[in-house]
């Protein structure tokens, strides 16, 4: 069974800065969208299913700037990110503090030059937090995300990229895509790809 990592992944749905009733403004977007396939990360892609999220929205999650603990917009336990499920995914409302980086952060989103949404999560893997398929006619497995062990953060980011895994698991899904032609069983590549994707590094 593989040991849960950090992993994180980027939506390209717009993130975007509103004016609350007090006048204060407010950092509002969607984290993870349900059902979307991701672009290939490397010989398979993912989607994630509606159930994912049950039971860490509790948990005391943090609003990052691209994921840098230093940059902290706001946090579930103080009240100041508060989380939300819907039929479209994983939604996040932050009051982001009176401080430069995060006023240099709306500037940036009210330009348009910061608008795409991340997260960062480990998979619940002893309760089968993700199953795989094999799509035979795209020639690509699909992964599943089916049980978040623990949701870490919510962050604005610079880069959308939910198309690629984060530099880690993209150089390991290359070298899959690699392997994977030599392996002449579905099965086989299966292995290969879950091995891989039980990361040896933490990014927290």
């Amino acid at each position: 069974m593989p040991t849960p990592q950090v992993e994180r992944r980027t939506i390209m749905e717009k993130v975007e800065v509103r004016a609350a009733d007090d006048g204060n403004k407010t950092i509002v977007g969607y984290a993870a969208k349900f059902g979307v396939r991701s672009q290939d990360l490397g010989g398979f892609v993912e989607q994630i299913d509606p159930r994912f999220f049950d039971g860490v929205l509790k948990d005391d999650v943090r609003g990052l700037i691209n994921h840098d603990m230093n940059l902290i917009l706001g946090r579930t336990a103080s009240g100041t990110v508060k989380l939300s499920v819907d039929e479209f995914g994983l939604r996040y409302d932050i009051i982001p503090p009176n401080t430069s980086y995060a006023n240099d952060l709306i500037v940036s989103m009210e330009r348009g030059d910061i608008n795409q949404s991340s997260f960062a999560f480990s998979v619940d893997y002893e309760n089968n937090g993700d199953s795989w398929e094999y799509d035979e006619a795209n020639d690509i497995y699909v992964r599943t995300l089916l049980a978040c062990k623990r949701l870490y953060d919510v962050s604005p980011v610079t880069y959308p990229a939910y198309e690629q895994t984060e530099s880690i698991v993209s150089q390991r899904c290359l070298d899959i895509l690699k392997e994977k032609r030599s392996l002449g069983a579905p099965n086989k590549r299966l292995n290969i790809l879950r091995k891989r994707l039980n990361l040896t590094e933490k990014c927290f």
